[in-house]
């Protein structure tokens, strides 16, 4: 099969969706498949192209178009970017050869539009990888008004993407029941979950961990929020459960990665005249199982009423590097649930500080409990949530839309 991957991020960006789309790339070129990649120049939060216009990867095509003029700045500024990826992206999608299948993510939002011409004038199957769920993520988050002429249009939008797509790929279970409030069919609906590599990202021994030797650790608890600060996440209840442990000398916590709300919750901890954090960039790929078992524990959190929108991917990761997470979020999010179902971490409604302050103050106490919830993670990671059965589920899911086209 031909098959095009479709996302503002890619290869060799680090990002959660450039590392999976990178990851599904492979998989499907090692099952013998062509496979192209569409995506931006730039580097996710950066400013300006960088990355080469076109290149071969592993046996993967790459095509790079556009440049980042934002920054992740205003919100002005990122719509220039998407509406400039969008047109340059859907010109290459529909000029290219026709492709048997086309993947779609979801940055820029509605990206799927391409995907959707494809489908119309080329013949190519339409795949709908819902990543975030657009325009609920912005209305969640009180940056668009439910109701509103522009949030109505946007949702006319998504449905008919969803509807048209021929398969729709969602990350859980409540992401599913979302989109099938939106009156898509079951029976389009494909749910896989994201992922990591047990074989890439395995614990690492704290005694050996880079790491914890540069950030001067020693042997205190530390605690770790990596990857996206975004508009989704729960800042305010990290913030002050920090500022309740500021005393405690056991806790170490790492602000690792960037995003539009990173900025946000270090002003937070100045205001309260708290600076004995490590605030790191994201790190590189090549690095990830280090990093990710340099924490003893990690933090992921999603504000109210975001549950089945997004669903953090950081999960999984930290399962393979046998380390628990404390979750802030609903308890009926994909994340709680795989937490509470595989008891490897607690889970913490959004607002309870003290119960944040709690629960890490257990893990500083009680070290074997580190190290239980983590080998429970693990394992389940293994048995069930891994990057192999993932992908297995990928690779069927697409050469059964091709069986299906011919």
């Amino acid at each position: 099969m031909r098959i095009l991957i479709l996302n503002q991020c890619f290869y060799p960006d680090v990002v959660a969706t450039a590392q999976h789309g990178w990851d599904l790339a492979r998989a499907l070129t090692r099952r013998g498949h062509r496979v192209t990649a569409i995506a931006s120049r730039s580097v996710y939060g950066s400013r300006g192209a960088s990355l080469p216009a076109s290149e071969t990867v592993e046996g993967i095509e790459i095509i790079r178009v556009g440049s980042s003029f934002s920054a992740k700045g205003s919100i002005a500024a990122r719509v220039v970017d998407f509406a400039l990826f969008f047109l340059l992206a859907g010109w290459k999608s529909l000029t290219m050869p026709r492709q048997d299948a086309v993947v779609c993510m979801t940055t820029p939002p509605f990206i799927a539009l391409v995907g959707w011409l494809m489908r119309i004038f080329r013949g190519t199957r339409l795949v709908y990888w819902v990543m975030d769920l657009y325009p609920d993520l912005p209305v969640a988050c009180g940056v668009m008004r439910a109701g509103s002429p522009a949030t109505r249009l946007f949702e006319a939008i998504n449905r008919f993407l969803l509807r048209r797509a021929d398969r729709v790929v969602v990350l859980g279970r409540c992401m599913e029941d979302r989109v099938l409030a939106k009156d898509v069919s079951p029976d389009h609906i494909a749910r896989i979950n994201v992922w990591s590599d047990q074989e890439e990202v395995k614990p690492v021994d704290r005694e050996a961990n880079t790491y914890r030797k540069d950030w001067n650790v020693g042997d205190r608890l530390l605690v770790m929020y990596s990857g996206n600060f975004g508009i989704g996440h729960d800042i305010e209840t990290i913030a002050d459960g920090i500022a309740l442990l500021s005393s405690d000398q056991r806790i170490l916590f790492a602000l690792v990665g960037g995003g539009k709300r990173k900025s946000e919750l270090i002003s937070r901890l100045q205001a309260a005249g708290i600076n004995g954090y490590i605030d790191a960039p994201y790190q590189p790929r090549e690095r990830l199982d280090e990093l990710l078992s340099a924490a003893d524990v990690h933090l992921a959190t999603l504000r109210r009423g975001v549950e089945g929108i997004m669903v953090p991917s950081k999960l999984y990761g930290v399962l393979a590097a046998e380390r628990p997470m404390v979750f802030v979020g609903s308890p009926e999010g994909e994340v709680a649930r795989v937490i509470l179902e595989e008891r490897c971490g607690v889970v913490l409604d959004c607002g309870d500080a003290s119960g944040f302050a709690r629960a890490l103050e257990g893990y500083a106490s009680d070290r074997s409990k580190v190290q239980q919830d983590g080998e429970r993670g693990r394992l389940a990671l293994t048995q069930k949530w891994s990057a192999a059965h993932a992908l297995s589920k990928w690779v069927a899911l697409l050469e059964s839309t091709n069986q299906k086209s011919t």
